[in-house]
């Protein structure tokens, strides 16, 4: 199948496509036009990179998963190394959120200070 067809089975960008290839991902074959062609099963290798994706894994996590992307990835037991670095993007994640939230709070306190009353987040 064609980029094209490949990105609406997926319901991802042709232009993420091409970025999962550049990783190393996922890969195509070159029509004599110079289109990429992928095989059938490209399209259970890209659900699952967009599930990892999706999780909060990067790219460069997803590399660990290479061995199992072609099967479910979400019913699978993860390896040893595929459970370190799910820990390590948790850990990230969670150090980010606490960030984030201490910023908020601390927005929240001098806009309260400022104003004198409760702030209301904007929706």
């Amino acid at each position: 199948m064609r980029i094209g067809e490949l990105a609406k089975a997926t319901g991802t960008s042709p232009r993420a496509l091409r970025h999962y290839e550049q990783a190393g991902l996922i890969s195509s074959e070159r029509a004599p036009n110079g289109y990429r062609i992928y095989d059938e099963r490209a399209v259970v290798r890209v659900r699952n990179i967009r599930y990892l994706l999706a999780a909060g894994l990067t790219l460069d996590d997803v590399q660990v998963f290479l061995p199992c992307l072609d099967s479910d990835v979400a019913a699978a037991r993860p390896s040893d190394k595929g459970l370190r670095v799910a820990l390590e993007r948790l850990a990230v994640l969670n150090e980010r959120i606490a960030a984030q939230t201490e910023a908020r709070d601390r927005l929240e306190a001098a806009l309260r200070h400022r104003t004198g009353s409760r702030i209301r987040p904007v929706a």
